[in-house]
């Protein structure tokens, strides 16, 4: 018999993202098996009950609900995983605290600053142990990027640059809005590249560079009016297609950022690189496995950029896995995630991100939108 301790698993929508999280959850006792506690996949919930049920079935997950309320209000759930839209995380989170429940949020937060505001005041109201799924941060390239800058071989940083391209929404016949779409929607989404993809940038930028002070920033909206599926109506578009800014960081650093669905060729280009007195680092999304680091104390003739295939036994997470020069994918990013938020329930130390710590990255994006809307530098402390 099993001695370990059941974490029992509520998710609420059966997405893009709740396919990822689950397969973490089932993946991450194999790969992480000293943890105390075993994830258990008691219910998924959605609207739709053959999509729950389907879901269900291929996942396996005990048990399906047509209702959030309804899961949250069950005694045999420990944890909420929310995997909606956005418009509705702010609304599950506060409940499921109010229930007691643990809550691992999809990021980002919340549509707004007031939003995500109010779900951290519930999580720490209700003393619940909870953190969002910003899973870049667990890919063992980007973990070791971190041990390397804490370590101090960069010395004084001078910049950081970070962009997320993709092409999705070029064609101008794409509709907004429904459930495929409602990325396209403002409403339900609360903005366009800012919230969704400069987001995982900036949540990078200040795990590994520190708080972000103040803003200026552009956005570009280029298809200004599309059909809404759910209206049939033509209506105006709300979220930012593009979007590029400047910061400062608290540090003394200078920071360049750029997203858009507009760049012709790029599905999911990620990248930052960061500059120091001492040394400079960059990672690729697109080769994930590997970081590149420049050192100028090495001797002259040697001097350039090295290549770390981050596959060894003793690089971030890697140990869990294969032999060295194996890699793996974007999917490891959430067991290693899930494996971290267990491992906090043994600890009793925070899983970061937490809401709150995701609330600074909230803050930042407010402060580029705000931005981008006065044409006028913005101070994120202000917020």
């Amino acid at each position: 018999m099993s001695t370990k301790k059941q974490l029992r698993i509520g998710l609420i929508g059966c997405g893009f993202m709740g396919r990822t999280h689950s397969n973490g959850y089932l993946r991450v006792k194999n790969f992480f098996p000293d943890l105390a506690y075993q994830p258990v996949l008691k219910a998924v919930c959605s609207r739709t009950e053959s999509k729950a049920r389907a879901f269900a079935e291929q996942w396996g997950y005990e048990s399906v609900e047509t209702d959030w309320k309804a899961l949250i209000a069950r005694n045999d759930i420990d944890a909420v995983d929310i995997c909606t839209p956005n418009d509705m995380h702010a609304e599950i989170a506060i409940a499921a605290a109010a229930a007691g429940k643990m809550i691992l949020c999809e990021k980002p937060l919340a549509r707004t600053l007031k939003e995500s505001e109010g779900m951290v005041d519930a999580i720490e109201k209700a003393g619940v142990a909870n953190t969002v799924w910003y899973n870049y941060r667990r890919l063992p390239a980007v973990t070791l990027a971190k041990q390397i800058i804490d370590s101090g071989k960069l010395g004084r940083i001078f910049h950081y640059r970070a962009n997320f391209l993709q092409d999705w929404t070029i064609n101008a016949d794409l509709p907004q809005g429904g459930a495929a779409l409602w990325r396209m929607d403002a409403d339900v989404a609360g903005s366009g590249v800012v919230g969704d993809l400069l987001s995982h940038c900036i949540d990078t930028a200040l795990w590994l560079n520190g708080s972000i002070t103040n803003v200026t920033a552009m956005t570009e909206t280029f298809v200004k009016e599309r059909m809404h599926q759910l209206t049939g109506k033509v209506e105006k578009v709300n979220i930012d297609d593009a979007c590029s800014f400047l910061c400062r960081f608290s540090n003394g650093s200078l920071g360049l950022f750029e997203s858009t669905r507009y760049a012709r060729g790029h599905k999911a280009l990620y990248t930052f690189e960061i500059n120091g007195e001492n040394a400079s680092i960059r990672w690729d999304l697109h080769d994930l496995n590997r970081l590149e680091y420049f050192d100028n104390a090495d001797d002259s003739t040697l001097r350039g950029w090295r290549s770390i295939h981050v596959t060894d036994g003793d690089q971030p997470y890697m140990d869990k896995w294969w032999v060295p020069g194996l890699g793996i994918g974007y999917e490891h990013s959430f067991v290693h995630q899930a494996a971290d938020f267990l491992k906090s329930l043994e600890t009793g130390a925070p899983c970061s991100p937490t809401f709150k710590e995701a609330l600074e990255t909230q803050k930042v994006c407010q402060a580029v939108l705000d931005s981008a809307a006065s044409g006028a530098w913005k101070d994120t402390e202000a917020l």
